[in-house]
């Protein structure tokens, strides 16, 4: 019995330690950005930290393979288990090292991760058991609990508890792991009493950071981003936070900026109107993104449109912005207007399985920066909007920065016409963005920028319209690589532009 409840512990052991190197990934990305490099780089560090620590483990003798084990557990355990709150605050407090504490936490963990496994085997060895049963039954326990933990984390672990906190539960169970290991195995383990004390305190920490994430969450996000955190969740998809100071509300996905309800109206009535504008005629309107209700704020202005239909993947996203006070006096109640459905799905197989015509899209999607966002920016989801958009009609991509990022801009101006449409890129001056970028595209070759605009607007004028659809020399069009699935070039230009920014 004593010697299963071990072998057991094997599935508890892998469990944590698959869930040490996803939530260091996903925080990563979640932080830097480039999800594909982060996951790569991590796993990439942390199985070769496991090869060393597998490596180590021969040099610990068989009589004292139970105690280290036990001193591994209680490590990792208090590693893994303030692993993403201690990243989570570097970067928000000290933002220069956070590459190097990232990276030297991965390594330790998957170091001593990598011991675990090799101890437990010379443990049960020396109980006599059949090498072929040995081997397939610890072997079977490690790879369950790394799909239990793959399959929990994204679904569960993740939007239910935060990184955080998921961190903190994972590691009481290493902890969990080594004082009944220690209890039941005592007589074999070297102050064995005072290892239950060690881990009792161990323990009794890890559960009070638990139950006090919130603070440190909230702590950090307020180093990170300045201004007060009014609202955060993490959703399956994306990390959401909202801040306030005095009357300026700002929403963050994944940490970076969506916008300010300062100078938000000059980003969706660049965005919306002169496209509305080109087609008085417009009735039936699709939106790709925009889970705020910005852009179906804008809209709404128009009386002809009968019906709008939001496609955004995140219902934690709409659903915050069709309740809560704050935002729903920004954007006017719009995703709780009659004229308007809002759908939480994939944007791209939306489209796949529906063939309902549109006069008008409006494209609002995040920037592409990670292969998930960037294949909303390729060349077979620019044809299959073509194929719901009605031949006189013209869709609008936001477009990054044709200054900040002018290889993503004019990448994105090339994927369109690869995907058959005429385009008129545009841009405005943001200033929580700076220079930002539109490009408006249709299949017929008529569009004229409107010379005045039929409802009163905050922003936009005759005179502001025709120096939007001007390129100064230093914006001037580049001869860019369409983006395609195979390479997504866009993801590389897009990464490659705010580099050199960040310089």
């Amino acid at each position: 019995m004593v010697d299963r409840l071990l072998v057991f512990s094997v599935f508890v052991v892998a469990s944590c330690g698959l869930a040490y190197e996803l939530i260091a990934g996903a925080l990563s990305s979640y932080l830097l950005g480039d999800s594909l490099l982060q996951f790569s780089s991590i796993i990439g560090c942390y199985l070769f930290a496991m090869g060393v620590g597998s490596h180590f483990s021969k040099y610990i003798r068989d009589e004292d393979a139970l105690t280290r084990f036990v001193d591994i557990e209680l490590l990792v355990g208090l590693l893994g288990g303030i692993s993403a709150a201690l990243l989570f605050v570097v970067f928000a407090w000290l933002s220069a090292p956070f590459r190097s504490v990232l990276y030297a936490l991965v390594f330790l963990i998957g170091v001593c991760v990598g011991m675990e496994i090799p101890l437990v085997m010379r443990v049960l060895d020396r109980q006599q058991m059949a090498l072929r049963d040995l081997v397939s039954k610890v072997l079977t326990f490690d790879y369950l609990g790394a799909l239990a933990v793959s399959l929990l984390f994204p679904l569960v672990l993740a939007p239910q508890l935060g990184m955080i906190r998921t961190g903190l539960l994972f590691g009481m169970c290493n902890v969990a792991v080594a004082l009944w290991t220690t209890h039941l195995y005592r007589q074999h383990i070297a102050a064995s009493t005072a290892r239950l004390v060690k881990g009792g305190v161990i323990l009794g920490g890890l559960l009070a950071a638990f139950l006090y994430a919130d603070r440190i969450t909230h702590w950090s996000e307020h180093g990170l981003f300045g201004d007060e955190v009014v609202y955060s969740t993490t959703t399956p998809y994306q990390r959401l936070v909202v801040t306030q100071w005095k009357d300026d509300l700002r929403l963050y996905i994944n940490g970076n900026l969506q916008f300010s309800s300062k100078d938000e109206h000059r980003y969706h009535e660049a965005l919306v109107h002169p496209l509305l504008t080109s087609l008085p005629w417009a009735r039936q309107v699709l939106v790709l993104g925009g889970g705020d209700g910005l852009a179906v704020r804008e809209l709404l202005k128009y009386p002809q449109i009968e019906h709008i239909a939001l496609v955004d993947l995140d219902p934690a996203m709409t659903q915050l912005f069709s309740t809560s006070p704050r935002l729903t006096a920004l954007n006017k109640g719009s995703l709780r207007n009659p004229r308007v459905t809002v759908v939480n799905e994939d944007a791209g197989q939306w489209l796949e399985q529906h063939s309902r015509m549109f006069d008008a899209i409006v494209v609002d999607f995040p920037d592409p920066s990670n292969f998930g966002l960037g294949k909303l920016y390729s060349v077979p989801m620019f044809r299959l909007m073509s194929h719901h958009l009605a031949e006189h009609g013209r869709l609008v991509v936001q477009s990054t920065s044709p200054y900040f990022a002018p290889r993503s801009f004019w990448c994105i101006d090339a994927t369109l016409k690869e995907a058959g449409f005429n385009t008129w890129p545009y841009h405005t001056y943001v200033p929580s963005f700076g220079e930002w970028g539109f490009i408006l595209a249709g299949k017929t070759k008529d569009f004229t920028p409107p010379a005045k605009y039929p409802i009163p607007l905050k922003y936009l004028d005759d005179d502001e319209t025709r120096r939007m659809f001007r390129f100064p020399a230093d914006m001037s069009p580049l001869k860019m690589e369409p983006n395609r699935l195979d390479n997504q070039s866009l993801v590389h230009y897009f990464e490659q532009d705010w580099h050199e920014v960040s310089r």
